[in-house]
């Protein structure tokens, strides 16, 4: 059945982070005159809230039912937190394309339950990132980690219980949910200086099938070209590494002269960050160049081949 002869059908995780994304690209593709509606699938990611990320296969858990509704043909794209998206060749789905980045939010963390200076010595911290961890024990090495799992509801309730003094969340899902910290509560949003974002933190992403073309020529009508120039160059910075969500690396592209009212596409400041497992070293290492997708490959190159990082990290880039 051709997507003009019913709606166009959005694969989406339920969660309701997924739901509202999905919700917002209906919205987007209802601008050009498609009509869209989501179509729920069920993630493994979201049935084993139990189990670290690491144990269930990193990045992809979130992604791969998704992916496969798109791929047999149930739906026409599917809709996903960019940061979900392997960006390893090795480790992307056969036949299928990014079609549209058509926003990002805010790309910066939040801790919230307390300021980072002003937590007190020894203080639990929740998350289930090892980005997050590293970085944090590397500003602040006496706090102690405990895994966080679940919806972003299940996480916040986390601050204050069992032995919990904060916890780490994307501002961007934060502001798509309209959370509002309770009175009383102390939330920081952490700077890119600080705390390196996720690769790809704060965007969506619209994967369909590469051989689609009518699906590529919707979503190419909703695809936002300054969001996309920057996040591929984090991407290829990730697709380098050869890693996933799971390993402790970040990076954050801005469009040069940003700050003064400078155009996008006239340049990148990438800094990407590898580091050890235990926080004690993170690398960082910044580049400036027009060419988003080699400038993401030359600061990783950086990092794993003249900063150190290959003999910092337990994995393998093949792997």
């Amino acid at each position: 059945m051709s997507a003009a002869a019913r709606p166009f059908l959005l694969a989406t995780r339920g969660s309701p982070l997924a739901r509202w994304q999905a919700d917002r690209v209906v919205a987007l593709l209802a601008a050009v005159g498609v009509a869209a509606e989501p179509m729920i699938v069920d993630t493994e990611g979201d049935r084993r809230t139990d189990v670290p990320l690491a144990q269930i296969g990193g990045q992809g858990v979130f992604v791969k039912e998704v992916q496969a509704a798109v791929a047999r043909g149930d739906a026409d794209a599917a809709v996903h937190s960019a940061k979900d998206l392997p960006a390893s060749e090795a480790l992307s789905v056969p036949g299928m394309v990014i079609g549209a980045f058509p926003e990002r939010g805010d790309p910066r963390d939040v801790l919230v339950g307390g300021h980072l200076r002003g937590l007190p010595t020894g203080a639990l911290v929740a998350t289930g990132s090892a980005r997050r961890r590293v970085q944090l024990a590397n500003l602040r090495p006496d706090l102690t980690f405990t895994d966080l799992r679940g919806n972003l509801a299940t996480r916040l309730a986390k601050v204050g219980a069992d032995g919990v003094t904060a916890v780490v969340a994307a501002r961007a899902a934060l502001d798509r949910l309209g959370w509002e910290p309770p009175p009383g509560m102390a939330v920081e949003t952490l700077e890119p200086e600080v705390m390196l974002p996720q690769v790809a933190q704060g965007a969506l992403a619209i994967e369909c099938r590469a051989g689609d073309d009518v699906t590529r020529a919707i979503l190419a009508a909703i695809d936002n070209a300054s969001v996309r120039y920057l996040v591929e160059a984090e991407r290829a910075f990730l697709s380098e590494l050869g890693g996933g969500c799971t390993l402790p690396v970040g990076a954050h592209a801005v469009p040069m002269g940003a700050a003064d009212g400078g155009r996008d596409n006239q340049g990148i400041r990438l800094t990407g960050m590898v580091a050890g497992a235990d926080g004690h070293v993170v690398l960082r290492h910044e580049m400036v160049g027009t060419d988003g997708l080699a400038l993401g490959r030359a600061v990783a190159r950086y990092l794993l081949d003249d900063a150190g990082g290959a003999d910092l990290m337990s994995w393998s880039p093949a792997s």
